[in-house]
């Protein structure tokens, strides 16, 4: 599977997506789904034949991709990039033209790395905003996931308001590029402030 996006993190080293393969990658996935840690990707019962035959689903629909993704060249996260005109927003927001749907997921881990979570989402939305494209990224995270609210307002994300989901009930979000840039260059700026003399 072909590498389609890369990113050198000045802390934590090279970050890249590639194409995911459902059946070689089902098994690894399987793990990361079913994990406690992942319960708000709503795949906790899940059955390996049920993972693959979802990302196989995602796979083939012409709007909705999945990607692995790669930290220093071995599989530690999970994106989905979608069309919310046609899938998981249909009919619950006010569309416009350059919308971008996300999930990311990252894997369980036994020691966490300070700052892991953080820059694989800044992986994610760089790779989402390197189609000219884009002009926003959507997101639509169930409202009790407190932790990816912080993690998406640090990088620019805008809560729009709560929405009724069949599966969930969600807080709808928004980034556009020029938001995404400054919580980007706030943060570089904020680290080289705290760097020593």
């Amino acid at each position: 599977m072909s590498v389609v996006f890369t990113r050198a993190d000045e802390r934590l080293g090279e970050f890249a997506l590639r194409t995911l393969d459902p059946d070689a990658d089902a098994a690894l996935l399987h793990t990361w789904v079913t994990h406690p840690k992942a319960a708000f990707w709503l795949m906790q019962d899940a059955d390996l034949a049920q993972v693959t035959e979802e990302y196989q689903r995602i796979a083939d629909h012409p709007h909705h991709d999945a990607y692995l993704g790669l930290w220093r060249g071995s599989p530690a996260f999970l994106a989905e990039r979608y069309d919310p005109a046609h899938v998981e927003l249909v009919g619950l927001y006010d569309h416009q033209p350059g919308d971008v749907g996300m999930h990311f997921l990252c894997a369980p881990v036994g020691t966490p790395v300070h700052g892991f979570t953080r820059a694989v989402l800044g992986t994610v939305m760089a790779w989402l905003f390197d189609d000219p494209t884009t002009r926003r990224v959507v997101v639509e995270p169930d409202v009790r996931n407190t932790a990816v609210h912080a993690l998406n307002a640090a990088v620019g994300f805008e809560v729009v308001g709560p929405i009724a989901k069949p599966e969930k009930d969600a807080l709808l979000s928004v980034c556009t590029r020029a938001q995404f840039q400054a919580a980007a260059d706030g943060a570089a700026a904020t680290r080289t402030e705290g760097a020593p003399a």
